[in-house]
């Protein structure tokens, strides 16, 4: 595996109109997407069947675990935000670090109508 990411690059990706943003510089990557609105739909998945019967839950691997443990391998750290405020941050430590932004932002997102 690698032992380190160096990384150059600044992109802008349009998805539904809006522009999610992506910078890196040596090991550090950010991601900012404009609103909890964009961050909701792209973390959504696929839309669900209301008549497909439910899906049970199985107890596997944490993604956002191994999405930090991915960042740590490859050693980068990867800084997710939303409107410009941290939201998590992988690969600064041995779990992904989870701000109080992420919690007022997706709390706030349960009474957006859109």
């Amino acid at each position: 595996m690698a032992s380190g990411l160096d990384i150059e690059a600044r992109l802008v990706v349009s998805f539904d109109g809006d522009d999610v943003q992506v910078a890196g510089s040596g090991g550090y990557l950010i991601v900012n997407f404009p609103s909890q609105r964009v961050l909701d739909k792209l973390t959504s998945g696929p839309t669900k069947d209301p008549n497909a019967p439910p899906k049970p839950k199985t107890a596997g691997p944490d993604p956002l675990q191994q999405l930090n443990d991915l960042a740590l391998r490859l050693g980068l750290v990867l800084d997710l935000r939303v409107a410009g405020k941290t939201h998590v941050t992988f690969g600064a430590g041995r779990s992904p670090k989870i701000t109080l932004n992420a919690v007022l932002g997706k709390i706030g997102s349960f009474f957006s109508k859109s």
